[in-house]
C-alpha cells in the first residue's frame, strides 16, 4: 500500500464521523437496491407459487393430440414433463339434490398430472389403475349423494349438448335452463364401470356455477388408443421467450391443430407473446431502475463531495510535498474502495434483512385479505445479488468521479487557504432589491449566503429535486399501474349474482337479507338504440366513419344502449355520489338519466388496453330512444331522455358498454315509465341481484335452499379474489418503494443540511459577532430554507414531469388512456419538502447556537 493511500485511511479514521456518515449512506442506498431487487423477485415467486397451487404447474397444452403426436412432444428437447388429461364428459347424478348440478364431470389425468395440479385427498387414495377414480366430497355434502370408497359406479357418459347447437358445453357453462326448464340434454356416447377409491375436496378449478360435480380417473399414454385423443399438458425445462415460436413450429411439424398457454403463470416468469406488453414492461423495468440508480448517485455523491470538501486542507497539504493530480485523484477513488468494501456487504445483509422483517410483519395480513395459501418468503438468487452489487459499485464509481476530478485540480495555496469553495465576486452574490424589500435585511443576507457557498448550496438543492423526483415518479408509476390494471381487469365488484326468467324486484327484495350479505343492489335491465351526431362521438368512432360512411343511419351513429334501472335507495346512493340532481332523475313524467361516459376496452388488432370517452356531451341534451323489432328489423320510437349527469363511475354488477355503446343509469320507476307503452320492449327487461358478502361460499348455500326453480346463481368470488389479490399485491409493491424512497430521500437531505450547516460554523459566528440578533438569525435560517425549497421545486417539478411523460408513453405500448398529472401528490410534496428542509435547518442549527463565537472564528475545518 503506498503512502498516499495510508495517508487516505489514517485520514479516514481520524475524522470518524465524516466516515460513518459516509458509510451509512452507502449502506443505505446498496440496502435500497437490494430490497428493490429482493422484493420484486420475491413478489413474482409468491405470484407463480399461488397461481400453481391455484391452477396447476403447466407452461403450455397441446389439444387433441393422438398417440403418436404426443411421443412426439414428449420427445421434444424443451420437455421436462407431460402431463396426459382429458376432459371425457358428464354423467347423470341420480338422486342430486341441488337442482343446478345433476351431473359428474369426468376428467382424465397421468400420476404426473396428479402430482402437477392442486388435487387434495380428502380420505383414501388417489387413482393407480385403469377405471379407477377419486370423487368430489361435494357429491356427499352439497348433493345429498352418497358413496363409499370401493363402491363402483356403473356410468353412461356422455356430452351436455343444447337443442340446435352441435358444440358441447364445459364447465364454464351453467345448467342451461328457460322457465325452469332444462333445455340442454346428455348425449350419451359410453358406458363404464368405475372404482371408487378415494375423495378429494372441490378443485379449485371448478367454477361454483358448474353443473358437474368433478371426479378424476387415471389415465396413461400408454392407455391411449390410435383412435382416440388427449390433451398433452408441457412442463417446460426453461421458461423463456422462445417457447412460443417453438411450440408452434412443434405444432406445425405434427400437425397439431390447436396450442393453448398458461398465460398468467408465464406473466409471473416475464415472458408474454405480446410484444407490446413486453415492451410496456421492459421500458418501465428501465425508467424505475434508473430512478433508482440517480437517488443512490445522489445520495452516495453528496457524501464524497463533502468529504472532498473537508478534506481540502489536506489534499492542499499532499500537493504541497510533491502529490500528482493522479495520486490526488486516486486517494478519492480508493477512499470510494475502501467505504464500498465496508458498505456493500453491510448494505446487502442490512436490506436483505430489513425485507424479511417486513416479510414477516405482512404475511399474515396478505394471507387473512387474500386467502391465498402460500406465504411471502423471502428470495435470495444469485442474479439479484449480482445486480445489487454491480449497481452499487457502478453508482459508487460514478459518485466518486466527480469528486476524485475535482481533487485532482485543488492547487496546494488554495486548498491551504480553503479558498476554493468560496469564490467571490459582486456579481456572484448580487441580489435583487425586491428581495430586501419584500423580506429584509435578513432574506438579503440569506440569499447571499447560499450564493457566496455555491457548491454546497447546489448540494443540498440537488438532493432536494432528487427527493422530488424520486417521490413523484414512483407516486405515478403506482396511480399508472392502479390505472392499467382497472383498465386490463373486468372489476366485478360483487361476489354473487342472482338472475332468472320473468323475475320482478320484489321476487328478489327477501334474498337481501340472507346471512352474511353485506351489501346488495337490484337492477333492471333493457337493451335499447339511440343514434348520435357525428361531432358528439369520440376520435376512435369519428375515424371509423371516415373510413366507412355506410355506418351512419340518416346522419348519424347508431348506439346501442344499455339502460339500467337500480332499485330507489342504491339510486339515491349513487346520484349523491355523482352529484346529481336527485329531484329532475325521479321525475317519470320527465325522463332523466345518469350517463356512463367513459368506455374501457381492449382492441384486439393491436392489443392496446384503451380507457377513452364514449360520447362527447353535457348535461341537458337529450337522447332518443328506440326499441329493436328483430322480427322486421324496424325502430320503435319510445321516449326522449334528458342527460342530467356524466360521469365514469359504474355501479356494481354494470359492465363496461365497448366502443359505440351506452349504459345510461334510471331510477326503477323512470325504467317502468321508459317500456310501459311498450309491451315487447317490457317483456325484455331482465332483473339482476348482485351481492357482496362475508362468506360468499355459506350465502351460496343459503341460496340454493331458499331461491325459486326459475333462479340462477352465479358465485364469482374466486375470480373477484383473483382481482383483488393482484391490486393488493401491487399496491403493497409500489407502496413499500415510495416509503423506502421517502425515508431515503429525509435521510439524504438531513444528511446534507446537517453537514452543509457544520461547515458554515464560522460564517455563522461572524455574524453573530457582528451584532445579529437571534430572532434575524432564525429569519435568516428560515428564509435559506424557503429559498432552497422554491429552487427545488423550480427543478424537480419540470423533471419529474418529464420523466412522468416518459412512464405514459412506455405504458402507452399496451394501454393508452388520458394523461393526468398526479395533484394531490404534488401537493404533498411542495408542503412536505419546506417541512423538511426547515426541520432539517433547525435540526442543525440547535447544534452550533450555543457555540462560543471565539471558538467558532477560530476553526477552520471540521
Amino acid at each position: 500500500m503506498n503512502i498516499i493511500n495510508k495517508l487516505t485511511i489514517r485520514h479516514l479514521k481520524e475524522n470518524k464521523r465524516r466516515t460513518l456518515v459516509t458509510i451509512i449512506g452507502v449502506i443505505i442506498s446498496v440496502a435500497m437496491i437490494t430490497a428493490v431487487a429482493t422484493l420484486g423477485v420475491s413478489f413474482l415467486n409468491l405470484m407463480i407459487r399461488q397461481d400453481i397451487a391455484t391452477n396447476g404447474e403447466w407452461h403450455i397444452q397441446y389439444k387433441n393430440v393422438n398417440p403418436e403426436q404426443l411421443k412426439a412432444i414428449e420427445k421434444d428437447s424443451q420437455t421436462e414433463k407431460l402431463i396426459v388429461t382429458k376432459d371425457v364428459g358428464y354423467a347423470a347424478l341420480h338422486g342430486s339434490e341441488n337442482e343446478n348440478k345433476p351431473y359428474l364431470f369426468i376428467k382424465d389425468y397421468n400420476t404426473l398430472g396428479f402430482n402437477s395440479f392442486p388435487i387434495e385427498v380428502a380420505e383414501g387414495r388417489l387413482p393407480l389403475a385403469e377405471n379407477e377414480v377419486v370423487i368430489s366430497e361435494e357429491i356427499a355434502k352439497n348433493a345429498n349423494v352418497t358413496y363409499k370408497i370401493g363402491e363402483q359406479l356403473q356410468l353412461e357418459i356422455g356430452n351436455r349438448i343444447l337443442a340446435g347447437e352441435e358444440k358441447p358445453l364445459d364447465q364454464n357453462y351453467p345448467l342451461q335452463q328457460d322457465m325452469g326448464k332444462v333445455t340442454e340434454e346428455l348425449k350419451v356416447e359410453a358406458t363404464e364401470t368405475l372404482t371408487i377409491v378415494g375423495t378429494i375436496k372441490r378443485p379449485t378449478w371448478e367454477p361454483t356455477w358448474s353443473p358437474g360435480y368433478t371426479i378424476i380417473r387415471y389415465t396413461d399414454k400408454s392407455l391411449v388408443s390410435d383412435e382416440q385423443t388427449v390433451d398433452a399438458v408441457v412442463v417446460l425445462k426453461k421458461v423463456n421467450g422462445s417457447l412460443y415460436k417453438h411450440s408452434e413450429e412443434l405444432a406445425a411439424k405434427n400437425e397439431i391443430e390447436s396450442v393453448t398457454y398458461n398465460d398468467d403463470l408465464l406473466r409471473y416468469y416475464g415472458v408474454t407473446d405480446n410484444d407490446s406488453l413486453r415492451m410496456t414492461l421492459f421500458s418501465l423495468a428501465a425508467i424505475i431502475m434508473v430512478v433508482i440508480i440517480v437517488g443512490s448517485v445522489a445520495l452516495i455523491y453528496n457524501a464524497f463531495a463533502i468529504s472532498v470538501s473537508e478534506r481540502s486542507r489536506h489534499l492542499g497539504m499532499l500537493s504541497s510535498v510533491g502529490a500528482t493530480k493522479i495520486q490526488k485523484r486516486n486517494s478519492v477513488f480508493f477512499e470510494g474502495t475502501v467505504i464500498g468494501a465496508l458498505s456493500i456487504p453491510l448494505g446487502i445483509l442490512s436490506g436483505l434483512v430489513g425485507i424479511g422483517v417486513t416479510f414477516w410483519f405482512i404475511n399474515s395480513f396478505i394471507k387473512e385479505a387474500l386467502g391465498t395459501s402460500e406465504k411471502l418468503k423471502l428470495i435470495v438468487t444469485p442474479g439479484s445479488l449480482l445486480v445489487a452489487v454491480l449497481i452499487s459499485i457502478v453508482t459508487i464509481f460514478i459518485s466518486t468521479y466527480i469528486p476524485a476530478r475535482r481533487a485532482s485540480k485543488v492547487s496546494a495555496i488554495d486548498a491551504i487557504r480553503q479558498t476554493q469553495d468560496v469564490k467571490l465576486s459582486s456579481k456572484a452574490v448580487k441580489t435583487s432589491k425586491f428581495v430586501r424589500k419584500l423580506f429584509g435585511m435578513e432574506a438579503e443576507i440569506g440569499l447571499k449566503n447560499l450564493k457566496r457557498n455555491k457548491r454546497r448550496y447546489q448540494a443540498t438543492v440537488f438532493s432536494l429535486v432528487i427527493s422530488i423526483v424520486l417521490f413523484l415518479t414512483v407516486s405515478f408509476f403506482t396511480e399508472s399501474l392502479k390505472k392499467s390494471l382497472d383498465i386490463a381487469q373486468n372489476d366485478l365488484g360483487y361476489d354473487i349474482q342472482v338472475t332468472g326468467d320473468r323475475l320482478k324486484p320484489e321476487d328478489l327484495q327477501h334474498l337481501t337479507s340472507l346471512d352474511y350479505v353485506t351489501e346488495s343492489i337490484i337492477i333492471q335491465e333493457v337493451n335499447l338504440n339511440t343514434n348520435v351526431e357525428i361531432d358528439k362521438l369520440p376520435r376512435e368512432l369519428q375515424e371509423q366513419v371516415k373510413q366507412d360512411p355506410n355506418i351512419l343511419k340518416d346522419g348519424k351513429f347508431p348506439y346501442y344502449v344499455g339502460v339500467h334501472g337500480l332499485d330507489e335507495k342504491s339510486f339515491e346512493i349513487f346520484a349523491k355520489k355523482v352529484g346529481a340532481d336527485l329531484g329532475k332523475l325521479q321525475d317519470a313524467e320527465k325522463p332523466a338519466a345518469i350517463v356512463i361516459d367513459q368506455v374501457s376496452y381492449q382492441d384486439y388488432e393491436t392489443g392496446k388496453f384503451i380507457e377513452t370517452k364514449t360520447i362527447n356531451t353535457k348535461p341537458g341534451t337529450a337522447l332518443e330512444l328506440y326499441s329493436m323489432n328483430y322480427e322486421d328489423e324496424t325502430e320503435e320510437y319510445l321516449k326522449q331522455v334528458e342527460v342530467v349527469a356524466l360521469t365514469g363511475n359504474v355501479p356494481v354488477g354494470i359492465n363496461t358498454a365497448r366502443l359505440g355503446g351506452l349504459n345510461i343509469i334510471v331510477s326503477e320507476t323512470v325504467l317502468e315509465k321508459l317500456v310501459a307503452e311498450n309491451k315487447r320492449t317490457a317483456s325484455e327487461v331482465q332483473t339482476y341481484l348482485y351481492m357482496t358478502s362475508s362468506d360468499p361460499l355459506a350465502t351460496q348455500d343459503v341460496l340454493e335452499d331458499v331461491k325459486e326453480s326459475n333462479m340462477y346463481v352465479y358465485n364469482v368470488y374466486q375470480n373477484r379474489q383473483q382481482q383483488e389479490q393482484l391490486v393488493l399485491l401491487m399496491s403493497v409493491f409500489t407502496y413499500g418503494f415510495i416509503a423506502l424512497i421517502s425515508l431515503i430521500s429525509i435521510a439524504n437531505i438531513f444528511n446534507t443540511i446537517s453537514t452543509s450547516i457544520s461547515l458554515r460554523k464560522r460564517e455563522f459566528a461572524m455574524l453573530r459577532s457582528v451584532g445579529m440578533t437571534p430572532k434575524g438569525f432564525n429569519k435568516m435560517i428560515n428564509y435559506e430554507s424557503m429559498f432552497y425549497g422554491i429552487k427545488a421545486l423550480l427543478y424537480g417539478l419540470p423533471i419529474s414531469g418529464l420523466v412522468m411523460v416518459a412512464i405514459y408513453i412506455s405504458l402507452r405500448e399496451t394501454f393508452e388512456y388520458g394523461f393526468q398529472l398526479p395533484w394531490m401528490s404534488i401537493a404533498f410534496v411542495v408542503v412536505i419538502i419546506f417541512i423538511i428542509v426547515g426541520s432539517a435547518m433547525l435540526y442543525s442549527i440547535q447544534k452550533i447556537k450555543k457555540e462560543n463565537i471565539i471558538d467558532g472564528l477560530k476553526q477552520e475545518s471540521i
